[in-house]
C-alpha cells in the first residue's frame, strides 16, 4: 500500500448535525498524526461548513450517508465531502442581517482552492485544499 493511501482518512456519517463535531474530532486526530496541527483552525471551519451543507442542502434520500476524506497533499491538506445529491453547491450573497448563507464564502476565504465535481457513484464531491505555508504566514485569505 502506498504512503498516500495510508494517509487517506475516510469516514462515513449520517446527516445528523452532531456528526459535524465527530468529524472534527477525526480531522484533529489526522492533523496531529501528520504534523499539520497548524492547519486546525481553517481546516475545522472548512470541514464544518462543507459537512453542514451536505447534511442540510444535499437533497438525498434520508438515511444516505455522507463521506468525508482527509489527506495530506503538498505540504497542506485536502478535505472532501461526498454526498448522494447531484445538486451543485452555490455561493450566495446573503443580506447583511441574515443568519445563514455565508458557508461557501467562508470556505472561499479560508481555502487555497475549492470546488466540486462528479464522484464514482451517485452524487457529487465538494473539496477544499488548505496549504500549510499560506495558513501559517499570516496570509490574508486571498488567492494562491
Amino acid at each position: 500500500m502506498s504512503n498516500a493511501l495510508r494517509s487517506l482518512v475516510v469516514r462515513r456519517w449520517s446527516r445528523h448535525p452532531r456528526c459535524v463535531g465527530l468529524a472534527r474530532g477525526e480531522l484533529s486526530a489526522a492533523l496531529e498524526s501528520w504534523g499539520l496541527q497548524a492547519l486546525w483552525d481553517p481546516a475545522a471551519l472548512v470541514l464544518s461548513e462543507l459537512l453542514t451543507n451536505a447534511g442540510r442542502h444535499a437533497r438525498a434520500s434520508p438515511g444516505r450517508e455522507i463521506e468525508t476524506r482527509f489527506q495530506p497533499v503538498g505540504g497542506g491538506l485536502r478535505i472532501e465531502v461526498h454526498d448522494g445529491s447531484e445538486v451543485a453547491p452555490q455561493e450566495c450573497k446573503p443580506d447583511e442581517d441574515a443568519c445563514e448563507g455565508r458557508g461557501l464564502l467562508l470556505v472561499s476565504a479560508l481555502a487555497d482552492e475549492w470546488g466540486f465535481g462528479e464522484r464514482g457513484g451517485p452524487g457529487k464531491v465538494v473539496w477544499a485544499e488548505i496549504g500549510l505555508n499560506r495558513r501559517t504566514d499570516g496570509g490574508d485569505g486571498g488567492g494562491a
